[in-house]
Formats: C-alpha cells, sequence, structure tokens
C-alpha cells in the first residue's frame, strides 16, 4: 500500500473539515419538535420557552342587590300615622307622655317596653290609646264640687282655697291648687302654666279628681313633679314641690293635699301649674275660677 505524503495527508483532513461543515450548515434552524398527543394522536409542536405569570385581578361584578341601610328602627312601619311619635334627641318617656296627655305606663304597655327608660331616637311609639280601649276605658268627668277644697291639719301656712265655683270645660271642672299670687302668667313660648308664689311647705292641692300618673323628679326643669290624669283630655301638672306626698297609680280627690311647695330645680319657692288638653299646654287662668 502507498502511504500518501503528507501534504496529500494534510489535503484529506481539511477536505473531510469542510464536508462535516456543509453538512451541519444544512441541517434546519428552530427549536427541537416534541410531540403532543392529543385524542390519541402526535403531531410535532415547537418547545416555547417558558414565560413568566401574571397574576389576572378581575374587576368588581355589579350586582342589584340593596345597599344595606343600617337596622331599622322599632315602630318604622307607623312613621307618620296618627296617635305615634318618632322619638326625638334629648326625650325621654315621661316627656311624651306628658306632651300627650298620657300616662307613662300606658306608653310602656301599647309599645311592649321591656325597659321603659330605654328609647332610641327615631323609634316610633303608640301615643294614642288602641280604639277598643280608648271606649272600654273611658274616665267618667269630675263631678262639680262647689265646697272649698280641704286642707291637711299640721301644714305651717295652709291658703284658703276660692269660694267660687270652678268654671266648667268638657266637663272637667278645676280648682286652683294654691291661693299664692301669680308670679307669672301663661305664655305658650316661655311659661307653659302659672307660676304661684308661697313658702317653703305650703301645702299644693288637686286640682280635681283625678290619678297619678306620674310622681318624681325625671323630668329636666320640672323638680320634684306631680302629674294628674283626670280624663283623656285632661292632665294637670305641679312642678317644683319640696315633698312629694302620692304616689304613681293612687286614685286622689279634688282638693287633697299631693306636695308640699318648694323650689326643686327653681329660682325662687313657687308652684309651677300647668293644665294640659290633649297634650297641649292650655291657659289656666280660663279654666279656673275667678278670685274674689
Amino acid at each position: 500500500m502507498k502511504l500518501l505524503s503528507r501534504r496529500q495527508s494534510l489535503m484529506v483532513i481539511c477536505g473531510m473539515a469542510v464536508c462535516l461543515l456543509v453538512a451541519c450548515s444544512s441541517r434546519p434552524r428552530g427549536p427541537i419538535p416534541v410531540e403532543d398527543r392529543v385524542a390519541g394522536q402526535s403531531s410535532p409542536r415547537p418547545l416555547q420557552k417558558a414565560q413568566p405569570q401574571t397574576a389576572t385581578v378581575s374587576a368588581p361584578v355589579a350586582t342589584s342587590s340593596p345597599v344595606s341601610m343600617g337596622p331599622t328602627m322599632p315602630g318604622s312601619e307607623n312613621m307618620g300615622k296618627p296617635g305615634y311619635y318618632s322619638v326625638r334627641p334629648g326625650d325621654t318617656l315621661t316627656k311624651i307622655a306628658l306632651e300627650h296627655g298620657q300616662a307613662w305606663r300606658d306608653i310602656t304597655k301599647w309599645n311592649g317596653l321591656e325597659n321603659p327608660h330605654l328609647i332610641e331616637v327615631d323609634q316610633v311609639l303608640r301615643v294614642a290609646p288602641p280604639a277598643i280601649e280608648a271606649v272600654n276605658k273611658q274616665t267618667k268627668p269630675a263631678m262639680a264640687q262647689n265646697q272649698a277644697p280641704a286642707s291637711s291639719p299640721g301644714t305651717n301656712s295652709t291658703p284658703s282655697a276660692p269660694t267660687q265655683a270652678s268654671v266648667s270645660d268638657d266637663g272637667m271642672v278645676f280648682s286652683w291648687p294654691h291661693s299664692g299670687p301669680v308670679l307669672t302668667s301663661f305664655d305658650e313660648a316661655k311659661n307653659k302654666g302659672l307660676d304661684l308664689g308661697g313658702k317653703v311647705g305650703d301645702p299644693v292641692l288637686a286640682a280635681a279628681d283625678g290619678k297619678v300618673v306620674y310622681s318624681g323628679s325625671g323630668l329636666r326643669g320640672y323638680g320634684n313633679l306631680v302629674i294628674l290624669k283626670h280624663n283623656n283630655t285632661y292632665l294637670t301638672a305641679y312642678a317644683h314641690n319640696q315633698t312629694l306626698l302620692v304616689k304613681e297609680d293612687q286614685t286622689v280627690t279634688k282638693g287633697q293635699r299631693i306636695a308640699e311647695m318648694g323650689s326643686s330645680d327653681a329660682d325662687r319657692v313657687k308652684l309651677h301649674f300647668e293644665i294640659r288638653k290633649l297634650g297641649k299646654p292650655v291657659d289656666p287662668a280660663k279654666l279656673l275660677p275667678a278670685r274674689p
């Protein structure tokens, strides 16, 4: 065998290198195909470079549900109806009862209140009796009494009661609760009754037959207060007393001593006396007998 010269060997090696380069350059470029098997078949698909994933935030979907306006106040279905009242800031059950000519215990019962001291602003309360109760529990008007009211013995100062017959209005007959001078007359905006002068301990007398619907000091501006209910129309109130002599639910008669005059929640000793017709203050001087 003839040996190739060194020059010929180099030429052979260069030729083989060129063939290899040509073979490599003719191979198709791109990703190596991989098999994608779908429904039992295979088809080549390129191997893609993994892409970073991005979180997609979905926009909120609008709904037709109503927006909650908070809890509904008790009795709100009766708002605006006759015989109902919406509680305002600063109200107490005693104040509401006085302004509507009712007993606070009755309002408590009509509304099923578990705690009469706990009422809420915008709460709607029944302040008029149900129609059946109003008929069945109608209070008979007090009978006219021409005699002077009797005062209890043992007092420091006993006012002399008027001897004139009381003025009658709507079947009611009133007498003066005290014989002291009128200090302040009725003014619907400034003074909802009469202020009568006197001395500490003077007896305060019931202006007509009735029932005690309040006896206490829970109504601001009135001090020690007694409220009498005479019928479904009239209430009388006796304020600024030193001592209260009657209790709630007690029945009293015209001229009975129900309190002693004082200066509680007042700037001086006096009796503040109100007559309310269907809860509205009226001028007592128009319903009381003329003084001699």
